[in-house]
């Protein structure tokens, strides 16, 4: 049998059930061991009440005192049994992920399957793990999109590796909440640190390097749409007071009114979903023919606004759109930024994890006039979600914009100058321990490992596109960089739906759409990182298989 604690509510008396080396006195809140091997238990766990009644004594009305145990303190799992389900579970994702390419990478399943499966409210009583577990298989993996199957190529890489997954697993042990220093001082310092270790992977500019003389730094955000938001509203915060210090009779509101950003017409939703919480104003800037924006094209824009009274302020520049992982020229945009005192943010949510490799850093020359720049090391760097990496130019723009001291969280070394507090640095006050993630990965991988899983998956991509181009029916739709390919079928948009669905409604592969150009295109992106050449041969193969039947059947 097991050992137990619980809380004891009750008055100082003394219990004769308990052995003399397991004495002990009820206290209001003293923690108390309940013995499950006996019958001369001080408490009946089963009820949550103690047995032993105290005799009378003079001046007490002789009511004993009921001990109850709090239902939070109930043994659900001790450390024996974690140990136990602890291997338990990682031979069951060890197991998940070796043979997760049998599971369709697509459920097939119509909404709200779940709520008939499952009770209409939560147990009154404990239920046991086994039967928790039992349901994974019969109520959660059905619905599951296999985001790690080598069959998978929808949207963009999710990170994933066995170290990320100890490390997440550690920092759930830990579960501090690091919004300051003082609140966990390792959770802070190895933050900076890896920002720095990662900074220093991509060639930045030591101006965002925390650990040098410079004035930046780098942030974990929880995703590159609130990196987004976290510059805009920066950036709105320093135009807004730039103004007000020249024109001193406006106020916020009239200086709000006219404040306008930019972004590229192929930008994520994100950036002007960010606008839109900012509450300004956002124009999005045309593309050229490879889908990138031009300096000429936004300082046409900026020119026009400034004419009609407008304040530009912002520009979001994005290198690896979503539709055709397409760069904005930001060597040129950048300069403009600059010369018309507007915050630049670039944006490489994927593809700023190919920096670290020597081929793929020119793609990242003019990060050097950015205010703000940011990527997902959860998507294509071997980290798991969530990761998102941002780093600002002058750390003072960010946190004077969101700067909040309440007694409660201030501490001594808060103005020593020697530390950071991330709360100043998001738009929540708590935070986990995700660098750990980081450190993790970074150590077991090295810089040369992380840059092999890169140039692979470009390899990858590059195979793709030789199988289409060597068939006459397809076409490419935008340059291949990295890891994405888009293609389609020649002929109609509603062709390319029919396809689509159909590679859906088969389950062996999982891709998503693009629209480029008014063209419905196809995407395929390297995503798993356990994908090989035969899964890219084997997703051709179904893809052209597909696309002769769809043909036949439009033949007649």
């Amino acid at each position: 049998m097991g050992v137990v604690s619980g809380k004891i509510k009750a008055a100082n008396v003394g219990c004769p059930a308990c052995t003399p080396t397991h004495q002990h006195t009820h206290a209001r809140t003293h923690t108390h061991t309940l013995h499950t091997n006996t019958l001369t238990t001080c408490l009946a766990v089963s009820l949550s009440v103690c047995l032993w009644k105290p005799k009378k004594r003079r001046g007490t009305t002789g009511q004993a005192p009921l001990l109850r145990l709090s239902p939070e303190n109930s043994a659900v799992m001790d450390a024996a049994e974690f140990r136990r389900r602890g291997r338990e579970m990682v031979d069951y994702v060890a197991d998940y992920l070796e043979n997760i390419e049998q599971r369709p990478v697509y459920p097939d399943l119509e909404p709200g399957y779940l709520r008939s499966l499952i009770p209409t409210e939560a147990p009154e009583e404990p239920e046991n793990y086994e039967d928790i577990i039992k349901d994974v298989e019969r109520v959660i993996m059905p619905g599951v999109t296999h985001w790690h199957s080598p069959y998978f190529f929808a949207y963009f890489p999710a990170a994933s590796s066995y170290p990320a997954m100890l490390a997440d697993m550690l920092c759930g042990a830990i579960g501090c909440i690091g919004f300051s220093w003082a609140a966990s001082p390792a959770c802070t310092e190895l933050e900076t640190v890896m920002l720095d270790w990662l900074g220093k992977m991509l060639q930045l500019p030591e101006c965002f390097i925390a650990g040098t003389h410079g004035h930046g730094g780098g942030v974990i955000q929880g995703t590159a749409s609130e990196a987004t938001l976290m510059s805009l509203l920066a950036a709105r915060c320093k135009a807004v007071r730039r103004v007000q210090a020249i024109e001193t009779e406006k106020s916020e509101g009239e200086v709000l009114s006219k404040l306008v950003a930019y972004t590229s017409e192929q930008a994520h939703s994100s950036v002007e979903r960010a606008a839109l919480i900012g509450g300004v104003m956002m124009r999005k800037v045309p593309t050229d023919d490879h889908y990138a924006v031009k300096g000429e094209m936004l300082k046409k824009m900026v020119e026009e606004d400034k004419a009609a009274g407008l304040i530009p302020f912002y520009f979001c520049a994005t290198l690896g759109t979503t539709p055709s992982c397409a760069f904005d020229h930001i060597s040129e945009l950048g300069a403009l930024c600059n010369e018309k005192n507007m915050w630049m943010h670039v944006d490489a949510a994927y593809a700023g994890s190919a920096f670290i490799c020597p081929e793929f850093r020119p793609l990242l020359n003019g990060v050097e006039f950015a205010d703000s720049f940011n990527f997902n090391p959860h998507k294509w760097l071997l980290v798991n979600f969530d990761c998102s990496a941002m780093w600002v130019k002058k750390r003072t723009d960010i946190i004077g914009a969101f700067k909040m001291e309440p007694l409660y969280l201030k501490h001594e070394n808060q103005e020593s100058g020697l530390v950071t507090d991330y709360r100043h640095w998001q738009i929540p006050l708590g935070r986990r321990f995700r660098s750990l993630k980081l450190w993790f990965v970074f150590r077991m991988y090295g810089l040369k490992g992380l840059q092999a899983h890169i140039r692979k998956q470009v390899a990858l991509a590059k195979e793709f596109e030789s199988l289409v181009r060597a068939d006459k029916r397809f076409e490419i739709c935008a340059e291949v960089v990295l890891g994405l390919v888009c293609f389609r079928l020649k002929g109609s948009n509603e062709l390319n739906q029919d396809l689509l669905k159909r590679i859906t409604r088969s389950r062996e592969i999982h891709l998503v759409p693009c629209q480029l150009s008014g063209r419905f295109v196809l995407r395929f992106a390297v995503c798993a990182r356990t994908t090989e050449s035969r899964h890219i041969q084997q997703a051709w193969r179904h893809i052209t298989q597909l696309t002769f039947e769809l043909l036949q059947e439009a033949s007649h």
